[in-house]
């Protein structure tokens, strides 16, 4: 066992870490370990290949279905989403493009504001959640929610925007938004182990994702969508994110001209000391993030292409990934 190992295990066991860390190096990888229950009711151990939610690590996928279309020249970066919504979401401004939802540039009301300090171990869909199902659902708790700001006017994490482009997406295709991601980007990047599940029937070798209240585990069922769309609700293995990176990269999701002009800054996000670009975080280091937090759900996935090395931290509770994240990041200068 490395140095490494040992340190990650101390982490582990010092923070109750549930979930799976693995470091890729090119070809080789350094670190794959699994740690915590995947069912806690049956002692189900998290392995290497548990598939777990990845929380808004989901938005990465929704950017790269969006700009495939947009390689196909359905849609430009320029096209407005009142051009395509038509009469829905009537207050989505007429001048908000893709680009702007695309950067958190668009200043549309959100769902689920994280500006306000929201708490993620309460009950915050304002609908019940076998009612959010398809994209078009959706719609349901969208609506109704004044713009912040004018378009372009400063940065702003949206989730709502991210549904939108979903929305956006499958009106241009006529093809539902799970379909899409499944063909734009997991087959693409050879990702079979990715799809959007139900939290109600979730499949052998799938985590669970649980909170903690009381001295007490339950799931987290009832806190989220049963079946995630453009903000979050993936699940993936780190196998498959690992894949994702290497596909990305190498060109096949996307052109690698349109690869560059997804990780170009498009804001200063100084309370996060990061950048923003389409659908991914931009680090200091030159480093590329994805990265999400959730009731019951922690991802963080950073990627350094020059050194073409990938630390991958998933979890199936909300507090598990950012500490071990945080110590692969000093350890490997990410």
């Amino acid at each position: 066992m490395t140095d490494g190992e040992l340190e990650l295990d101390a982490i582990g066991a010092e923070t109750g870490f549930s979930g799976v860390v693995r470091v890729d190096r090119g070809d080789a990888v350094e670190i794959e370990k699994a740690y915590g229950l995947a069912d806690r009711s049956y002692d189900i151990p998290n392995e290497v290949d548990s598939r777990f939610a990845l929380a808004s690590g989901t938005k990465g996928l929704t950017a790269l279905t969006v700009v495939s279309i947009i390689e196909d020249g359905t849609l430009e970066l320029t096209t407005t989403a009142r051009s395509v919504l038509g009469q829905d979401l009537p207050l989505v401004g007429d001048e908000v493009t893709i680009e702007q939802l695309l950067a958190h540039r668009s200043g549309i009301g959100d769902y689920l504001d994280e500006d306000l300090g929201l708490d993620f171990d309460d009950y915050l869909m304002p609908v019940p959640v076998h009612e959010l199902a398809s994209t078009e659902d959706y719609l349901a708790v969208l609506d109704g929610h004044p713009p912040k700001f004018a378009p372009d006017e400063r940065f702003a994490y949206c989730n709502g925007a991210y549904v939108v482009l979903a929305l956006i997406a499958e009106l241009a295709t006529g093809t539902p938004f799970q379909e899409l991601v499944q063909a734009r980007v997991c087959d693409r990047a050879g990702m079979s182990d990715t799809a959007f599940l139900r939290s109600d029937e979730l499949p052998a070798r799938t985590a669970r994702g649980y909170i903690e209240g009381d001295g007490t585990w339950r799931t987290n069922v009832f806190h989220l969508p049963v079946r995630g769309s453009g903000d979050g609700g993936i699940y993936s293995t780190a196998a498959d994110v690992r894949s994702l990176w290497t596909a990305f990269f190498a060109g096949r999701i996307v052109s690698n001209d349109w690869v560059a002009e997804m990780i170009r800054p498009r804001s200063e996000v100084p309370s996060d000391s990061r950048r923003y670009g389409l659908g991914f975080w931009l680090r200091a280091s030159g480093a590329i993030l994805l990265t999400g937090m959730d009731a019951g759900v922690s991802f963080s996935s950073t990627h350094d292409p020059q050194a073409n090395l990938t630390s991958t931290v998933i979890s199936n509770t909300f507090h598990g990934a950012p500490p071990v994240a945080s110590y692969l990041h000093g350890r490997l200068s990410l």
